[in-house]
């Protein structure tokens, strides 16, 4: 049996690998790690997570994103906070001195989008965007299969 070089799966995995490898290249400088980042902006983005929640998202062990965590919460970024539905479970709020590395790390996304994107023109991207959109929403509407 042969295999098409260009399955969606594979695309979009050597897409997706190629464009953290090049984000985590313009984040050198900063303090942060790619990981770190990503776990910021999920932390920023979904505010009084519960730890565990977190970590399901980013599809790390909970342990590895405790690690992580304690990183975020040395570095005053991230506070835990202890979860009073669960006294087990802590929930993830920002620190204000989140706020420059989130302001970097979208910056540092603004311009890599801009770079993967300019052989696009306005059309083709929002054709992008849309067909990766229906895509994700499929995907979710079917996790229970």
């Amino acid at each position: 049996m042969k295999f098409q070089k260009d399955s969606l799966g594979f695309l979009l995995a050597d897409a997706s690998r190629l464009y953290r490898r090049a984000f985590q290249r313009r984040l050198e400088g900063s303090s942060l790690t790619l990981a770190q980042a990503r776990a910021l902006v999920h932390v920023a983005r979904h505010e009084c997570l519960r730890q565990v929640d977190l970590a399901d998202l980013l599809e790390l062990q909970p342990m590895t994103l405790a690690r992580l965590i304690d990183q975020l919460v040395s570095a005053e970024l991230v506070e835990r906070r202890a979860d009073p539905a669960d006294r087990r479970a802590y929930r993830l709020f920002l620190r204000p001195a989140a706020a420059a590395h989130l302001a970097a790390i979208h910056d540092v996304a603004t311009t890599l989008e801009a770079d993967v994107m300019q052989e696009l023109d306005e059309q083709q991207t929002a054709a992008v965007f849309h067909a990766l959109n229906k895509m994700r929403d499929s995907l979710v509407s079917r996790r229970g299969e």
